[in-house]
C-alpha cells in the first residue's frame, strides 16, 4: 500500500512524551518538538492490524514468546544485512538501553572504565555513570563537516577500558561506519581484552546508497568479542512497546544476562510488543522503504533551506538515523544562550549538542522524522529568529 507521511497527526494529550513533556523539558509547551527520537508517523499497517486483532481478544494475560519471535529477527537480519544470527544466542530485553546497562553491570566491576565516542547518545554517559563505572571519551574529530575516529587516541585509551560502547550506526552524527574503521576499532579492543557492545538500533535507517555492517560480521575472531543490541522500535516507531533483542557470542554470556533479568522477574514481552515486533520484521519492509525515501527528502529540504536562507547554521545530511546535527557555532552563542535562542526565539524544541559531548559548544540535534509541513514551519521560525539577530 502507499503510505502518506505528509499526514499531520495531533499527538498532544495522548501520553506522548515528545509532546506532553515539552514544559518539563523546555519550560514551555510553545515549541515545535523536534527532540526525542521517535517519529510523527503512523507505523506500518500490518503492525497496526496485528495489534488491533490482539486488542479485540480482550485478554492480555502473561504472554509467551514463541520460536517465531526470534526467527523473525533472524530473517530480518538475513534479508537486510546478510547476517544469520543464531536464535539460540538471542535474548529479549525491555530495550537497547536497559540491555546495555545490564551488560555493563554484568561484564565489568564498579570503578572499571567504559569507552565511548563523543558526541554520542547521552544515555551512554548516563548508564555508565549510574552503574558506578568511569566514562572514558574517545572524541571524534571534525574536519570540514565530517567526523572521524582519532585512532591514536582510541588506541591509547582502550588499553584501560573493560567495555567499549559502539554506536553503529552513529547517533547523533549519522555515520555509517565502513568496514575498515570498524575492523580497526574491533582489533584494538581484542588486543586489550575490551568487550565490544554494539548498539545497532538505527541499522535499518540507512541512506545515500550506504550499507550497514553488523560489527559481528567482520570476522569469526571479532564475533567472539561482540554483543549486539538490535530492535525494531526505532525503525517502525514502536519505542513505547519496549522490546529489543540482545545477541551474544556464546551461551555462557547469554545465561548470565538472562539470569540477571530473571532474578527481577523481567523476562516476558507485554502482550502487544511480541505481536508488533513479529509483524514489523515479517511484514513491515514495504513501509520502511517508503519511509527512507521520505526522510531523505526531509534531510535535503533542511540542508537546502539552511544553505539558501540560514547560512549561519550548517546541518549535516546524515547517512543514517533520522537525526540531523546542526552546527550553530557561527551564531557565536554559549550553550545556554543557544538553548534559550531555540526555545524562546525560534520556538523549537531540539536536543542540546553538549548533552552528547560535554565539552562541545555550539551544536544542536534536530529530529527530522515528521511531516514536511512541520519542518517547513520550523525552518521558517528559525530563519525569522536568526534574521532578528542580524538586525
Amino acid at each position: 500500500m502507499k503510505y502518506n507521511f505528509d499526514e499531520v497527526i495531533d499527538r498532544s494529550n495522548n501520553r506522548s512524551s515528545k509532546y506532553d513533556e515539552r514544559t518539563k523539558k523546555f519550560g514551555t509547551d510553545d515549541v515545535i518538538p523536534l527532540w526525542v527520537a521517535d517519529m510523527d508517523f503512523k507505523t506500518a499497517q500490518p503492525i497496526i492490524d496485528a495489534c488491533v486483532e490482539k486488542a479485540k481478544e480482550g485478554i492480555w494475560g502473561y504472554t509467551s514468546r514463541p520460536e517465531t519471535y526470534f526467527k523473525a529477527v533472524q530473517g530480518w537480519e538475513i534479508r537486510r544485512n546478510n547476517w544469520k544470527p543464531d536464535t539460540e544466542l538471542m535474548s529479549w530485553s525491555l530495550g537497547v538501553v536497559p540491555a546495555m546497562c545490564g551488560i555493563i553491570r554484568l561484564f565489568s566491576e564498579p570503578g572499571d572504565k567504559v569507552l565511548i565516542q563523543t558526541p554520542v547518545y547521552s544515555e551512554f554517559y548516563d548508564i555508565t555513570e549510574a552503574s558506578g563505572r568511569e566514562v572514558v571519551e574517545n572524541k571524534l574529530v571534525e574536519k570540514d563537516g565530517k567526523w572521524h575516529v582519532d585512532f591514536d587516541d582510541f588506541a591509547n585509551k582502550v588499553k584501560d577500558c573493560k567495555i567499549f560502547l559502539l554506536c553503529n550506526p552513529h547517533n547523533p552524527l549519522g555515520i555509517v561506519w565502513d568496514r575498515e574503521d570498524l575492523r580497526k576499532m574491533a582489533e584494538l579492543c581484542i588486543e586489550n581484552g575490551t568487550l565490544i557492545v554494539s548498539d545497532e538500533i538505527h541499522s535499518d535507517l540507512i541512506f545515500h546508497g550506504k550499507h550497514h555492517t553488523p560489527t559481528v560480521t567482520l570476522s569469526p575472531e571479532i564475533a567472539e568479542h561482540v554483543i549486539t543490541c538490535v530492535s525494531a522500535t526505532k525503525t517502525f516507531n514502536l519505542a513505547g512497546l519496549q522490546a529489543s533483542t540482545t545477541i551474544f557470542p556464546n551461551a555462557e554470556m547469554k545465561k548470565k544476562f538472562d539470569d540477571f533479568w530473571g532474578g527481577m522477574d523481567i523476562h516476558r514481552n507485554n502482550a502487544f510488543s511480541s505481536v508488533a515486533m513479529e509483524a514489523a520484521y515479517n511484514h513491515g519492509e514495504d513501509w520502511l522503504e517508503q519511509l527512507l525515501v521520505y526522510l531523505q527528502g526531509n534531510f535535503d529540504y533542511v540542508c537546502d533551506y539552511c544553505q539558501k536562507y540560514i547560512p549561519q547554521i550548517q546541518p549535516n545530511n546524515p547517512d543514517a538515523t533520522y537525526l540531523m546535527w546542526l552546527d550553530c557555532r557561527a551564531l557565536g552563542m554559549s550553550n545556554e544562550e543557544l538553548r534559550d535562542f531555540f526555545i524562546y526565539k525560534a520556538k523549537l524544541g531540539l536536543n542540546e549538542g553538549y548533552t552528547f559531548g560535554r565539552s562541545l559548544s555550539g551544536y544542536m540535534r534536530l529530529n527530522a522524522a515528521c511531516p514536511r509541513s512541520t519542518l517547513e514551519k520550523a525552518m521558517k521560525q528559525l530563519k525569522e529568529a536568526v534574521d532578528a539577530l542580524e538586525k
